[in-house]
């Protein structure tokens, strides 16, 4: 008989899946903004993302040891305190090097809390539910990635209008944001919204989590044995190549309909973003049925067939063919972290919890990937440091090909099985 079901606790990690994405993936809508106002070079902005994803390697396994050593709230309270003297510090003194700074800080505090909401989510919501439960989350997850270029978009737009105009809200940010700087308001409400979460969560009253095997972090003996498989590696590279594409893509939208284009980023470029954002979720809908109809190796070779073709369209077309092909390639996307990772987890069998945290590690290509094409973006240009994605596609194409799990996903047979005779 499964535990009963906590739908208060269900719906907090809801809210922190929906706090983790509105903060996360706001930087490529305000990258053209950050460069206009500390005049940086495409490899100087880069390290923003950087910072932000670099955290998720740094922080992720030691969070895990923390969780299982005090449990899952402090160390949500926490988190939620370190991310907000993050978003606080940009906002109060706004800066290149306190940039980079507070976006490590905030990384560091949404590493710690995707440790702990998966696992509790499903101590929370029941073990029955929680593939509806995390779907949902992921779902959730896509909404505010797709909000939060909108809220952008409409408080710059907003505060650029006649002062007597204002509201309570936008007379409070015109009054602690410099002129030039409206981009910086994202950061005060990151603020406000992170100091809510840690009075919601300490108030709330959290269950012992029980870590099922496949939750566990194993010793480090445990981890290098698993690195000596060669299909370890190469699942972990999908991970960080696959995490690498999404932010590749997401963090240069902007600047590239604004560069080659010469589109307004603070409205046109924040909804290319947040339409990526929107068809991933929608994207990801379609993908759960498919992956009921089709063997999920073909899915993925399809899925980046199209995210291959849209990208060439985004990078070579009109501008108005890039504003729609940009948001395609997150439609394209939408399989891929899915696919990745339950094929390299039924491809080993077993420590599925050490290999977990190993693949969680790759999140670190959404560093490492936008560092590179900003790169090759000072010395070539924007659009040829976008290639770089061609390579990253490629590998997680091979995937489909080269991937030999033990147990494959179960498809729904459309052909009933003809009847036994002695029926």
């Amino acid at each position: 008989m499964s535990a009963k079901r906590n739908y208060y606790l269900v719906f907090l990690i809801f809210l922190i899946f929906f706090v983790i994405s509105f903060l996360t993936n706001i930087i490529g809508p305000l990258i053209p903004d950050i460069i206009e106002s500390f005049r940086l070079s495409y490899t100087l902005v880069a390290v923003l993302p950087f910072a932000f994803f670099i955290a998720y390697g740094v922080f992720s396994i030691p969070a895990g040891m923390l969780v299982e050593k005090y449990g899952g709230k402090p160390v949500m309270i926490v988190a939620f305190v370190v991310a907000f003297l993050g978003a606080l510090l940009l906002a109060l003194v706004p800066n290149y090097f306190t940039a980079v700074i507070s976006l490590f800080m905030i990384g560091s505090g949404m590493a710690a809390l995707q440790v702990v909401i998966n696992p509790l989510l499903r101590e929370a919501g029941g073990e029955e539910h929680y593939a509806f439960n995390a779907t949902a989350a992921q779902l959730i997850f896509g909404l505010a990635s797709f909000l939060s270029p909108l809220v952008y978009s409409s408080i710059v737009l907003n505060l650029q209008r006649p002062s007597q105009e204002y509201n309570a809200l936008l007379r409070f940010f015109a009054a602690v944001v410099p002129e030039n700087l409206h981009w910086l308001s994202m950061y005060w409400i990151f603020a406000i919204i992170t100091v809510l979460m840690v009075g919601v969560i300490y108030v709330s009253r959290f269950p012992k989590v029980e870590l099922k095997e496949e939750e566990q972090v194993g010793p480090l003996e445990t981890h290098l044995r698993l690195l000596k498989n060669p299909v370890v590696i190469l699942f972990f590279i999908g991970i960080f190549t696959y995490v690498g594409t999404e932010q590749g893509v997401a963090n240069w939208i902007s600047e590239f309909l604004s560069k080659y284009h010469g589109y307004n980023p603070q409205t046109v470029g924040a909804r290319a973003v947040s339409w990526f954002w929107g068809l991933m979720t929608a994207g990801g809908i379609l993908g759960i049925v498919l992956l009921k109809l089709i063997d999920s190796r073909y899915v993925l070779i399809v899925f980046t067939i199209g995210a291959l073709v849209f990208l060439s369209l985004a990078l070579f077309g009109s501008g108005p063919m890039a504003r729609l092909a940009f948001p395609m390639v997150g439609f394209a996307a939408s399989v891929m972290w899915p696919v990745i990772f339950s094929l390299a987890l039924n491809s080993v069998e077993e420590h599925h919890g050490s290999f977990s945290g190993i693949l969680v590690t790759g999140i670190i290509g959404g560093a490492i990937v936008p560092l590179i094409i900003g790169g090759l973006a000072d010395l070539f240009g924007l659009r040829a440091g976008m290639f770089f994605l061609y390579l990253t596609m490629g590998y997680i194409l091979s995937i489909g090909i080269w991937a030999k799990p033990i147990i494959s996903n179960k498809t729904i047979r459309l052909k009933k099985e003809p009847r036994a005779a002695a029926e």
